[in-house]
């Protein structure tokens, strides 16, 4: 990242949060640079339940403020920021005793409900109640004796990463500066010993270079603790690392037209349909082990399938299971847990912000829903009231890119599928994982007719795809391409290995590898996917992360100790 002039704020960290900050200050007017050491979305905001909710359980423990911020959030994206991303997902939720529960229930829900038409009116259906034989018409798969009638809720679904990149794009669109797979190594200080820049560290290249920053915004998660250490100070948040693992099952493994939603003794449990598979989760287990690269473990992945199956009629196993991936929740750590550190579950989502060193602005906590309010709030923060009074935030109307005219392109989804001379299916996916930059991608096949064909062994998806993925998403390594402009990492049983060779050489094409980088690009991928089918076979945590850790990274970290530059 080269800039001819100081920044007003520099971003560390290109997850969801800092991705969001980035839209806002640059939305703003603001000269806005955000770097990113591994690939966007690379950690959590990759690995999360993929959902856009109000959180039902944070209702239930009488925080109305949170869950009222996070339905206007969830109204905001569905209708006007990212329609194309975000879809209204309706859940059942099984009742077992017939009179108490369903009360107890329905007042819950409809006061979630009612908060809802609140906080952005018809943004969702309100809730329905069915009986027994209602309920297994909707949902077969359901056990009989597993509930006496049902509550069907709305949320929302999302392709996670997907959503990051294009907050990406749409910074960079109003003026955003961004680079991913940059390290900041150093933070560094003005004569006054306030937090004035840093020093980036390309892992490509290996450049490096240091930039100036009125306000620099650490946005890094799990991270955080580490990253405000650069600065010199013990001050700041500290966060709590919770894990939360997914398993995907085939579509018809689980017969139900909607998502079942599950309360346990330790958390929820979602079954999320999506167009050709379920994603099940999740887990919320406090997590001291490697941060970089979590796995799902063998008494994870057996935790999930109990839950599940104290519901299903036909018990899933092990073997029906074709992915998984795992996250770490970044939760704020009060100053003790009551003495017990796994009760991850009673640390607060809400975000808090806070300046942990002059010129050092640090924010942590919260939930994929409320990016944008977080965003806002971290802004306002570094501007100080007054300035971000002048300067208020332009998020809640700013589109993000792909959602504008969407609806519009939706409705001709069948004309433009004629005139492209593609199926009505892949048209319709590409709607939904590109809005209206179906434009961009109908253009580059125009141009290059190759690109309209199918991947081998993962027709679902276009040759465009992974060529928008290089020159407009970013993507600089196979990895990327697998993990997170697609997903096959965890969509296919193989994790996409059947078409890392047509992926890589057409990604080398276009990045300028040769054959020795795309060997390397191809073998580097393969040792991650041996890693994790191994990690999925071992109970002990710190031995499955151990054996992950073995296969090497796309581009490592640095081991940067903390270093203050005058």
């Amino acid at each position: 990242m080269a800039t001819d002039d100081d920044l007003d704020i520099l971003i560390i960290g290109g997850g969801v949060t800092g991705a969001g900050i980035a839209l806002d200050a640059a939305t703003r007017g603001l000269r806005v640079g955000i770097v990113e050491a591994q690939d966007w979305a690379s950690g959590t905001s990759s690995r999360s339940s993929k959902l856009i909710h109000g959180g039902l359980r944070y209702l239930y423990q009488l925080n109305f403020a949170l869950v009222a911020e996070s339905l206007r959030e969830r109204g905001l994206l569905l209708t006007t920021t990212a329609p194309h991303l975000v879809k209204a997902q309706p859940f059942l939720w099984p009742l077992k005793m017939p009179v108490i529960e369903r009360t107890y229930s329905a007042v819950g829900v409809g006061m979630y409900d009612a908060i809802a038409q609140f906080a952005h009116r018809g943004s969702v259906p309100i809730q329905r109640h069915y009986t027994r034989q209602g309920s297994l018409a909707l949902a077969p798969a359901l056990k009989k004796d597993s509930l006496t009638g049902s509550i069907v809720y709305y949320d929302a679904r999302v392709d996670d990463a997907r959503l990051v990149v294009n907050l990406i794009r749409t910074a960079v669109r109003h003026g955003a500066l961004a680079a991913n797979r940059v390290q900041v190594t150093a933070l560094t200080k003005d004569a006054t010993g306030r937090v004035a820049g840093a020093q980036l560290h390309d892992l490509e290249t290996g450049d490096v270079v240091a930039v100036k920053a009125r306000t620099v915004i650490n946005a890094t998660g799990v991270w955080t603790e580490k990253t405000q250490s650069l600065a010199g100070t013990t001050g700041g948040l500290k966060v709590l690392a919770s894990k939360g693992i997914h398993i995907v099952v085939p579509k018809d493994r689980i017969d139900s037209k909607v998502g079942i939603f599950l309360r346990t003794e330790k958390s929820v449990l979602f079954i999320i349909p999506w167009k050709r598979y379920w994603i099940i989760g999740t887990t919320d287990t406090a997590y001291h082990e490697d941060r970089r690269e979590p796995v799902a473990d063998s008494a994870d992945i057996e935790y999930v399938l109990e839950q599940a199956n104290s519901v299903l009629a036909q018990p899933l196993t092990k073997s029906d299971i074709i992915g998984t991936f795992a996250g770490l929740r970044p939760l704020l750590q009060p100053g003790t847990l009551d003495g017990d550190e796994s009760k991850s579950t009673q640390v607060s989502r809400e975000h808090t912000v806070t300046e942990a060193a002059p010129g050092l602005v640090v924010i942590a906590g919260g939930k994929l829903t409320s990016y944008r309010k977080m965003a806002e709030d971290a802004v306002d923060f570094a501007l100080g009231k007054k300035r971000a009074k002048e300067n208020p935030s332009l998020t809640t109307t700013t589109t993000l890119s792909g959602a504008a005219e969407y609806e519009v392109m939706w409705s001709r989804r069948h004309t433009i599928a004629r005139q492209s001379g593609l199926t009505l299916d892949h048209v319709e996916d590409l709607l939904n994982r590109y809005g209206s930059d179906i434009d961009l991608l109908l253009q580059m096949i125009t141009e290059r007719p190759d690109l309209a064909g199918e991947l081998e062994g993962a027709p679902e998806y276009l040759r465009a795809e992974i060529a928008f993925g290089v020159e407009y998403e970013g993507a600089l390594h196979l990895e990327d391409l697998l993990a997170r402009r697609t997903r096959l990492t965890y969509e296919h049983r193989d994790r996409g290995l059947a078409t890392a060779d047509e992926i890589a050489t057409l990604a080398g094409e276009l990045l300028g590898w040769d054959e020795r980088k795309k060997e390397t690009e191809i073998a580097s991928y393969h040792a991650r996917c041996e890693a994790e089918e191994k990690a999925e076979g071992i109970r002990d945590e710190a031995e499955a992360q151990r054996v992950r850790a073995e296969a090497p990274d796309a581009t490592p970290f640095l081991d940067v100790a903390p270093e203050i530059h005058g």
